[in-house]
C-alpha cells in the first residue's frame, strides 16, 4: 500500500515538475508578427496551416495581411506596415515611382498566367466561331477575334447562345484597384495595337477602342478572388467569362475536390494567345518583412505553393506538370507569352478608362 502510494506521489510529482517546466521555465519563442497588404489570390495559401505551420515552427513569424487590390495597395496607409505582396510588377513600379527606394528588398517569388474561364457552352460557342480551339487538350483564346467581336457589339444569340442576354463581353476586375483586370486592360492595349506592346503612341490611335471595351463591364469587383468565387457560384447568366489567374482554379480543384468534381465538367479554362505572366514581387518594407522572402523562397514553401495552390514557382519543371492536378488543359509550359507595357503606359491606360 504504501509503494502505491509513493507511486502516486512521484507521478503527481512528475506531472508538477512537467506543468511548471512547460509553462514557466521553457525557454520561449520570440515569435515575430508581420503585418502587410496581401493580394486576395494568395489568402489560400497565407491561410494554409501547413503555410502557417512552417513560418511559426523554422522562421519563427507569424504573417497578419490585409486583402487589398494590387493597385490599391500601393496607395493605402503604409504605417507599421511590413509589407506588400501584389500580383504584379506593374505595382512595384508603382510603389517606386510614389516612394522611391523606401523598401528593403522585393523579389519575385510566385507567377501566374492570366487566363479566361468560361462555361463549357460559351466555349463551344467560341470554338464554332473559330475564337478558341483545343491543342494537346489545352483550350486557348484568339483575343484579336473575342476583342473585335466585342467592340462589334456582336450579342450572344448572333453566336448560338440565346439564352444569354446582351452583347458578349469579357469580365475582370477593376483595372485600377486589381492587377488580373489591370494586367488584362494592357493586354487588350497591346491586342489593339495589332499584337505588339502598346505604347504611349499608341495609346493616342487605340485609346477610344480600349475605353469602350471596358465600358461595356459595368460594375467591376475589385478582388480577383472575389470574382472568380462570384463566377462559379453564379453560374452562366450572370459571368459567362471571367478574366483570372490560372492559379485560381488549380488551388479550387485542391482544397474543394467535391465542389470541383461537381462542377468540373462545366468549367473551361481558356489560355489567351498571347497571355501576360502575373509575376507576384514581395515588397519588404522593414528587416521583419525582408525576413519573409527568405521563408518564401525556400524549397518547402516553394513546392507547397505549386501543388496545393497553383502558383508556378521556381521548382524544378517536373513539379510543373499539369498532370499535378484534376484539372482538364493545364499545359505544362505556357509558351505564347507577350510583354505588358511599361509602367508610364500602363498608367496611362488607366487614365484612358477612367476618364
Amino acid at each position: 500500500m504504501k509503494k502505491r502510494i509513493a507511486g502516486f506521489v512521484i507521478l503527481a510529482f512528475v506531472i508538477a515538475l512537467a506543468f511548471v517546466y512547460q509553462n514557466f521555465l521553457r525557454p520561449k519563442l520570440q515569435v515575430t508578427v508581420i503585418d502587410g497588404y496581401l493580394g486576395g489570390e494568395k489568402s489560400g495559401l497565407f491561410d494554409d496551416e501547413r503555410f502557417t505551420g512552417a513560418m511559426l515552427k523554422n522562421y519563427t513569424i507569424s504573417i497578419h495581411y490585409k486583402k487589398a487590390g494590387s493597385i490599391d495597395m500601393v496607395s493605402a496607409p503604409l504605417e507599421n506596415m511590413d509589407y506588400l505582396f501584389p500580383s504584379s510588377y506593374t505595382a512595384l513600379e508603382l510603389y517606386k515611382q510614389k516612394y522611391g527606394s523606401a523598401y528593403k528588398r522585393a523579389e519575385v517569388v510566385f507567377n501566374s498566367p492570366i487566363v479566361l474561364y468560361a462555361r463549357k457552352s460559351v466555349s463551344d460557342a467560341f470554338k464554332k466561331q473559330g475564337w478558341a480551339r483545343v491543342e494537346d487538350e489545352t483550350g486557348y483564346i484568339d483575343l484579336f477575334k473575342l476583342i473585335d467581336a466585342v467592340l462589334a457589339d456582336t450579342k450572344w444569340s448572333s453566336i448560338g447562345l440565346d439564352e444569354l442576354y446582351g452583347n458578349i463581353y469579357v469580365l475582370s476586375t477593376d483595372p485600377l484597384k486589381s492587377n488580373s483586370g489591370n494586367m488584362f486592360a494592357g493586354l487588350v492595349a497591346n491586342m489593339l495595337n495589332g499584337g505588339e506592346v502598346a505604347t504611349g503612341e499608341s495609346l493616342e490611335i487605340n485609346g477610344r477602342d480600349l475605353k469602350r471595351f471596358f465600358s461595356k463591364l459595368g460594375y467591376l469587383e475589385s478582388s480577383s478572388a472575389d470574382l472568380f468565387s462570384s463566377f462559379l457560384k453564379t453560374g452562366i447568366g450572370a459571368k459567362p467569362v471571367i478574366v483570372g489567374y490560372e492559379s485560381q482554379i488549380l488551388e479550387f480543384s485542391v482544397e474543394h475536390p467535391a465542389d470541383w468534381n461537381y462542377i468540373k465538367d462545366d468549367i473551361v479554362v481558356l489560355y489567351p494567345e498571347p497571355t501576360v505572366w502575373s509575376s507576384h514581387p514581395f515588397i519588404a518594407l522593414t528587416d521583419s518583412g525582408n525576413r519573409v522572402i527568405d521563408a518564401l523562397l525556400k524549397e518547402e514553401i516553394q513546392a507547397l505553393a505549386w501543388e496545393t495552390h497553383g502558383f508556378r514557382t521556381g521548382m524544378a519543371s517536373g513539379l510543373q506538370e499539369g498532370r499535378v492536378f484534376d484539372v482538364k488543359g493545364v499545359p505544362g509550359q505556357v509558351k505564347k507569352v507577350i510583354q505588358l507595357p511599361n509602367p508610364d503606359t500602363m498608367q496611362r491606360i488607366m487614365e484612358i478608362i477612367s476618364n
